[in-house]
Parts: C-alpha cells; sequence; structure tokens
C-alpha cells in the first residue's frame, strides 16, 4: 500500500510540472503577442519565463528522483530488517529449546549447525552493508593494491561459492582461454576484487532457481583488457530492469522472485569496485525464465 501511496504521489508530481510548464509556455506565448511592439520587455520577458519554466522542470525531477530514492531507501530498510530478525529469531528459538529440554546428542549437533548458519547469514548482512558503504569511497582499498592472479581468486570464489551453497562441484563450470592463466592478471585491490566476484557468483546460483547450473567464463580479448562472464539459467531478468540493477538497493520486483532474499546491494557492488578499478559490469538477458549473464570488464596487468 504505501509504494502504491508513493506511485501515485509521483505521478501527481509529474503531472503537476507537465500543467506548470503548460500554463507558462500559454502565457509566455500570450504575453509575447500582446507586447510584440516592445522590444526591450519582450526580450527580458522570454528570459524569465525560460527560467521559470526550466526551475519547474528542475524541481519536478528532482521532486520525482527524491520519492524513487525514499521508495528505495524503505525497500532497503525492509530487506536488511528481515535480513537481520529472521536469523535472530531462529537463534533464539534453538537456544530456548536447547535450554528447557534435554535433547538427544544428534539432534543437539543439527541446532548447533542451523545457528551457526544464521549466524553466518548475520554477518554477510552487515558485511554487505558495509562493503556497499566503503564501494561508495573512491580512495578505499588503493593502498592495499598489487597484481593480482585472477584466475586463481576466481577460482578460489568458486569454491566459496559451492561451499557456501552445499553445491556439488558440476555446479559450477569454469572456462578459461588461456593455460594456467598466463597473463591474466589484474591490478588492485585483491579484497576488493574478490568480493565483486563472490557477489557475481552468488547472484547467480540465488537466482538459479531449483537447479544451479553456472557458467564461469574468463578470457582476454586483447592485451589490454580481461573479462569474467558469469552465465546462469535462472529466472531472468526482464528487459525494463537491466539498466536498473547495479542502481543501490534495486531489487527486481516480481512474484517468482519473492522467496530470494537479500538487500539490493550485490550488484550495485560489483559495479563500484569495477569502476574504481578502471573497468565496467554489464548485464545480458532474454527475459524472465531465461537466464542471465554478467561481464564484467577489468585493466589487464602485463605485469
Amino acid at each position: 500500500m504505501r509504494i502504491t501511496s508513493r506511485r501515485g504521489t509521483i505521478v501527481f508530481f509529474v503531472c503537476l510540472g507537465i500543467a506548470l510548464v503548460a500554463l507558462a509556455v500559454a502565457l509566455n506565448v500570450g504575453w509575447i503577442i500582446l507586447n510584440w511592439r516592445e522590444g526591450v520587455l519582450l526580450f527580458f520577458g522570454i528570459i524569465f519565463f525560460a527560467l521559470i519554466i526550466a526551475g519547474m522542470i528542475v524541481n519536478t525531477s528532482f521532486l520525482v528522483r527524491e520519492l524513487r530514492r525514499s521508495e528505495q531507501h524503505d525497500s532497503f530498510i525492509n530487506a536488511v530488517t528481515h535480513e537481520l530478525k529472521t536469523p535472530v529469531a531462529s537463534i533464539r528459538l534453538h537456544l530456548e529449546t536447547l535450554r528447557r529440554r534435554d535433547l538427544p546428542e544428534t539432534q543437539k549437533q543439527e541446532f548447533y549447525r542451523v545457528m551457526l548458519s544464521d549466524t553466518d547469514r548475520l554477518t554477510e548482512t552487515v558485511e554487505q552493508v558495509l562493503r556497499a558503504g566503503r564501494a561508495g569511497d573512491k580512495r578505499a582499498g588503493r593502498e592495499k593494491a598489487a597484481v593480482v592472479d585472477f584466475p586463481r581468486l576466481v577460482r578460489e570464489c568458486m569454491d566459496a561459492t559451492r561451499t557456501r551453497h552445499h553445491l556439488p562441484p558440476e555446479a559450477l563450470h569454469y572456462e578459461e582461454s588461456s593455460n594456467n592463466g598466463a597473463g591474466l592478471r589484474v591490478f588492485g585491490s585483491e579484497e576488493d576484487l574478490r568480493t565483486a566476484v563472490f557477489n557475481v557468483l552468488d547472484n547467480a546460483v540465488k537466482y538459479s532457481g531449483d537447479k544451479v547450473d553456472v557458467w564461469v567464463r574468463l578470457n582476454a580479448p586483447d592485451e589490454k583488457r580481461i573479462m569474467l562472464s558469469v552465465q546462469d539459467t535462472g529466472v531472468g531478468i526482464p528487459p525494463d530492469d537491466l539498466k536498473s540493477i547495479f542502481k543501490r538497493f534495486y531489487r527486481v520486483s516480481h512474484r517468482s522472485l519473492a522467496h530470494v532474499k537479500g538487500t539490493g546491494l550485490g550488484l550495485f557492488i560489483v559495479r563500484s569496485i569495477a569502476k574504481k578499478h578502471g573497468g565496467s559490469v554489464v548485464a545480458k538477458s532474454e527475459g524472465e525464465g531465461k537466464g542471465t549473464t554478467i561481464t564484467m570488464e577489468l585493466p589487464r596487468s602485463i605485469a
């Protein structure tokens, strides 16, 4: 209901802005017709009305942008609140059960495993928020810049993704254009690059649905660039959302994705890190149900 109300407010401000611009144009034209002989007054009148129109357009654009940002911020707060409350409630429930009941050792071990998993989920949520703030700082990480063996980093991220999501080895496939990754190196912060690669892989797994089949391809199209492509066969992305998924707090709103939890920061962090390293990232999808390919391009280090 709140989102619908905000959208109605946006429509109202857009219509109001259009109406005010139209009124200003009508007044301007009428004033010109009535005072066409007064050259100086005509000149200053045109400038005056042009400034009024420009001001109303800027004001309306600012209001609409702020309303959208507020809506995204609320969505982010709701997502983070859910990501924090759910594991906390789960941990509390298991602890109360352990305190009140004498359980078999096997069940206790299962409870411990679940609580550790919930703790990891809490930690990841907090770290994701911290990474988003750090990603916006262009200077962060420069003091740790070095030549990074990118193929090794990608393979380590794949292993971490398999472990986190309890995937078999065949769920993630790896292809590389050169033997042993010779020459596929990047100059930058290994910590930031690891975060970016892991976020791309994590997204591919989360949006794959029941069957995870992800292809990771690493190649160097020329002497100056390295390209990492992560392709899944999952739910896909509607065409209208392709340009927005890298924005802060943005999440694709579709019923088939309701079960996927997150903060809307993952791909924003990926884009920020890629830009910080002089690269870029793009997303391609044929539509819903046809999978997604995320391609990250980085400058190649000759060292």
